[in-house]
Formats: structure tokens, C-alpha cells, sequence
């Protein structure tokens, strides 16, 4: 908890306006990719799907995803003087970002139902818009995007020991990921896409397959009434991300008996 109180104060300590980038970030990247994506580029969201209620669904799922795995691909290397000094378990590092990073995923998530609720009882431009049953299943498409997240963090931050360059990858190879993740588009494009021969088989297949396109959509289908959702896809998803963090508990576990050595 103490590592948690640290990620979330001394964050935005020395900044002006302080938390509120919380709700800054999101909207503006939706603002964007509306105007970009939907308006220049015409790319469809479903009739009477706002664009960009789309676009910041998408946006809030996918940030706490990218929040965990950017916060936790260098835990090595920022908590190295701390992990030099005393031993506790260094998992806890890693999970305490994945924790304190939920705390703004909520912060986004009030921020987006505030538009939702407004879009839906002050403006006629709901069109279609309609929650989904399917929503009391929100909590476990948390729970893929944290250990997924925290999964492949582990991996990175282990690799990062002795690989320096991976450091610099990580963002670029994120921004990378969130077009691999149907963000700003919905699937059906994709599909769409491949039967025509636009895009390869295999670049659709990975999108479609893609845990994170699954959860983005899923959401979407839950708070919008659009997007591709199967109880098949969300078990799928469930058994890649808790194999992933797994594999990425492993391999953690096993570097920090030497890391210290290598950084």
C-alpha cells in the first residue's frame, strides 16, 4: 500500500494541473481519433453509435492495459537502489503499479460515464446506444487487462536487465500494439479488410485473436451494444493473460536472484 500511495502522490506532485491529467489524456486522444479517424478517414462505428462515446471506450479499456505495462516493463531498473538495499518480496513492485494504476482506470471510468449519461439523456445523438447485460462481466475483463498487462511488464522488466535496448522499444512497440487492438476502429473493419484482400489473413487473424481487440470490444458491445463479443473469446482471453503472467512470474522470479549483478 505504501508503494501504491507512492505511484499515485508523487506522480503528478510537481505539475500544475495535477490529477487532472487523469481526464485530460483520454479525452483529448478521443477528440483526435474522432476527427482523424471518423471524420477524415470515415471510418464507420456503427449506426447510432456516437464516435466518439467509440473512441473513448475503446481509449478507457485500452490506457489502464498500457498503463500496466509500461509501469511495470522497467521495475528493475527504476527500483534498483531500493532493491540493493533491503530484500521483500520484489513482486510486490510490479503488483503495486498494477494496483495504483486500477485507481485511475476508475477515475477514467467515471469519466466516461459521465459522457455516456450525458450523451444518452441530453443529447439525441444516443442513436442506439444501450447497456448490455453482458456488463456484470466488466470485472473480468479488469482482471485480464491487469494480469496481461502485468504479465508481459514482467517479462520486459526481466529481459531489460541485460537488454538495454528493450527500454527504448517498449513505448514504440505499445503505440504498435494499440493498432494491432481495434482502439479506433471496430473488428468488423478488419474482417471486412481481409475479404477483400486489403489487409493479409494473418494480420486479421492476429487483431482478431488479439486478448486485448477481445476485451476492447467485449466493452464495447457491454456499455454501447456494439462490437464482437463471445463468452468463447472472453475464456480465451482469461487463459492467454493468465498464462502470460505465469510465464512472466516465472521468468521474474528467476532474475531477481542475479539481477543485481547484470544492472
Amino acid at each position: 500500500m505504501l508503494f501504491v500511495k507512492r505511484d499515485v502522490v508523487t506522480l503528478y506532485k510537481q505539475t500544475i494541473l495535477g490529477p487532472l491529467w487523469y481526464f485530460i489524456q483520454p479525452l483529448f486522444t478521443s477528440l483526435i481519433f474522432t476527427l482523424i479517424f471518423n471524420n477524415l478517414a470515415d471510418i464507420k462505428t456503427g449506426e447510432g453509435i456516437p464516435p466518439f462515446l467509440f473512441n473513448l471506450a475503446g481509449i478507457t479499456s485500452w490506457n489502464y492495459f498500457k498503463e500496466c505495462l509500461s509501469g511495470t516493463s522497467d521495475t528493475f531498473m527504476k527500483n534498483r537502489s531500493i532493491f540493493g538495499k533491503v530484500y521483500f518480496p520484489r513482486v510486490i513492485m510490479p503488483m503495486s503499479v498494477v494496483v495504483s494504476n486500477l485507481i485511475k482506470f476508475g477515475i477514467q471510468i467515471l469519466v466516461f460515464a459521465c459522457f455516456y449519461i450525458y450523451f444518452i439523456f441530453f443529447t439525441d445523438k444516443a442513436g442506439n446506444v444501450s447497456p448490455q447485460m453482458a456488463l456484470v462481466l466488466f470485472p473480468i475483463l479488469v482482471f485480464v487487462m491487469g494480469i496481461f498487462g502485468l504479465g508481459f511488464g514482467m517479462i520486459i522488466s526481466s529481459m531489460t536487465t541485460k537488454y538495454r535496448d528493450l527500454t527504448f522499444l517498449v513505448s514504440f512497440g505499445v503505440q504498435l500494439l494499440m493498432y494491432a487492438s481495434a482502439v479506433m476502429y471496430p473488428l468488423e473493419l478488419i474482417k471486412t479488410k481481409v475479404l477483400e484482400g486489403a489487409i493479409p489473413e494473418f494480420a486479421g487473424l492476429f487483431i482478431e485473436y488479439n486478448p486485448m481487440t477481445i476485451i476492447i470490444e467485449a466493452f464495447r458491445y457491454m456499455v454501447l451494444g456494439v462490437g464482437d463479443y463471445s463468452i468463447e473469446k472472453i475464456i480465451y482471453a482469461v487463459a492467454v493473460s493468465v498464462i502470460v503472467f505465469l510465464f512472466g512470474l516465472a521468468v521474474f522470479n528467476k532474475t531477481e536472484k542475479s539481477f543485481i549483478d547484470t544492472i
